[in-house]
């Protein structure tokens, strides 16, 4: 019997290898934030940044990957012993039915003992709070980013403008120095 050619440990498959998958979402593979909480450096000091997970229904985390979170209202509360966080908006998936969540409610923080007692000690100080600054992916779960935070003053907020304008002035007289 003749033998063949190729080689028989190869399968004849692999030859022809199969087309290569569309990439996942970049909000679900945490490549970019589902929610960015931009009045929060406008309008507060943002300090310490601390990590935790969001207790969620499945139909907010579904509506999460589609890009219905707004962080712009919302601020972290701490209540015998556990985190919460409020006024956070996720509209409703856009595919549930009569059991959708309510896009308001009052979502629990999950962090460790000994993260909530350190923030509760922070915010005890005056003028401190906690404010969500972003919503993203990790693994698969949902995380918030939280910022202890201290409100600014108008005339706070018109100094970090002009801070912001010279830089970008400096960065951009630096950028022609170098072209010619």
């Amino acid at each position: 019997m003749p033998r063949s050619l190729s080689n028989p440990t190869t399968p004849s498959h692999a030859k022809n290898p199969a087309p290569r998958q569309k990439d996942r979402d970049p909000v679900a593979a945490g490549n970019r934030d589902a929610s960015f909480n931009r009045a929060a450096s406008h309008n507060y000091f943002l300090t310490d940044r601390f990590e935790c997970g969001v207790a969620l229904r499945g139909t907010e985390v579904k509506s999460i990957r589609e890009g219905n979170a707004n962080l712009k209202d919302a601020y972290g509360l701490l209540k015998d012993g556990e985190a919460f966080l409020l006024n956070a908006h996720i509209g409703p998936f856009s595919h549930g039915n009569a059991m959708n969540h309510e896009s308001l409610r009052t979502r629990k923080l999950l962090l460790h003992k000994r993260e909530i007692e350190k923030l509760k000690g922070l915010t005890n100080q005056k003028g401190y709070t906690l404010i969500p600054t972003r919503l993203y992916f990790r693994h698969g779960l949902v995380k918030c980013e939280l910022a202890l935070a201290k409100g600014k003053q108008d005339w706070d907020k018109r100094a970090t403008e002009r801070n912001r304008e010279a830089d970008k002035e400096a960065r951009a007289a630096i950028a022609r120095s170098q072209r010619s």
